[in-house]
C-alpha cells in the first residue's frame, strides 16, 4: 500500500505496513487526532498539531508514551521542559502534570497502556 492511499476503517490497518505519520494530516490552525487501537488495556493515538497548537497542562491515570512522527515539539513535565524530534520518544508518567506545545507542525503516536487492577 503506498503512503497516498487513503486508509479508512481499522480494519485497513490490520496486517501491513503502513508508514504511520500518513495516516493523519496537519490541518491549519487545528489539532488533529485519529484512534488506530482502542482497547480496555490501552489505545493508540495518532496527532497532527499545526505550529502553535498544543494541549493545555493536563495528567492522566496512566503513563503516556508520546511518539514524535515529524516534526519539533516542546513537552512540558512537571515545570521540565523537553524538545523532542522526529524519531524520538518521551515518555509522561502517570498522574504528572505535562502539556504540549508545537513548535513547528509535528504529528506523534501517542500509547497508553492501562494498568491492570488488583
Amino acid at each position: 500500500m503506498s503512503s497516498r492511499t487513503k486508509v479508512k476503517s481499522a480494519a485497513q490497518l490490520m496486517s501491513r505496513a503502513i508508514p504511520m505519520a500518513s495516516l493523519v494530516e496537519v490541518a491549519p490552525d487545528a489539532v488533529v487526532s485519529r484512534t488506530v487501537i482502542a482497547k480496555k488495556v490501552g489505545t493508540v493515538t495518532l496527532f497532527a498539531f499545526d505550529k502553535g497548537q498544543g494541549l493545555s497542562t493536563h495528567s492522566a491515570p496512566y503513563d503516556a508514551l508520546a511518539w514524535i512522527l515529524d516534526g519539533t515539539v516542546r513537552i512540558t513535565i512537571d515545570k521540565k521542559v523537553i524538545r523532542a524530534k522526529t524519531g524520538d520518544m518521551v515518555i509522561m508518567p502517570a498522574n504528572i502534570p505535562h502539556a504540549l506545545h508545537a513548535t513547528q507542525p509535528f504529528k506523534m503516536a501517542l500509547v497508553m497502556i492501562k494498568e491492570k487492577s488488583a
